[in-house]
């Protein structure tokens, strides 16, 4: 069976582009967050954001292909939260004139999400898993 509009020309499509839905999907997803908030304060923050994922993106790519490199990504990237959640809001509680506990600026009010970055970044340090890239990772 023909559609109608087989003969259309690609450019009709609604299809979005793979690196323009990637950074959509960015936009979207890190606009109210810390990330946001250091995008949005300094010009280099949308530089930051990327590189916060391609940590992520190739921590996890090069560890599964048993390199040590990936290992080292893949602890800065569980150790990245920590860090930029609390630069940003130690910077917008001293531009607000506000105080806020270290508790809140390192886990940022959501206790849940707190939790499981503490236990990645304790499975990734634990002596197991420090020995197994020690073994067998290249």
């Amino acid at each position: 069976m023909v559609r109608p509009n087989a003969t259309a020309d690609i450019t009709d499509r609604n299809d979005v582009a793979l690196p323009e839905w990637f950074f959509a999907l960015m936009s979207v997803v890190d606009r109210n967050d810390y990330l946001g908030y250091i995008r949005d304060r300094y010009w280099f923050g949308f530089v930051i954001g990327l590189a916060t994922v391609a940590l992520h993106v190739f921590g996890g790519l090069l560890m599964a292909n048993d390199r040590k490199l990936g290992y080292k990504f893949g602890i800065a990237a569980a150790f990245s939260p920590f860090v930029l959640r609390y630069w940003a809001l130690s910077d917008l509680a001293s531009r607000a004139g506000g105080q806020l506990s270290v508790y809140s600026k390192i886990s940022g009010g959501n206790t849940t999400s707190l939790i499981f970055e503490i236990a990645l970044c304790a499975l990734l340090l634990h002596t197991q898993s420090r020995s197994h890239q020690r073994i067998w990772y290249r």
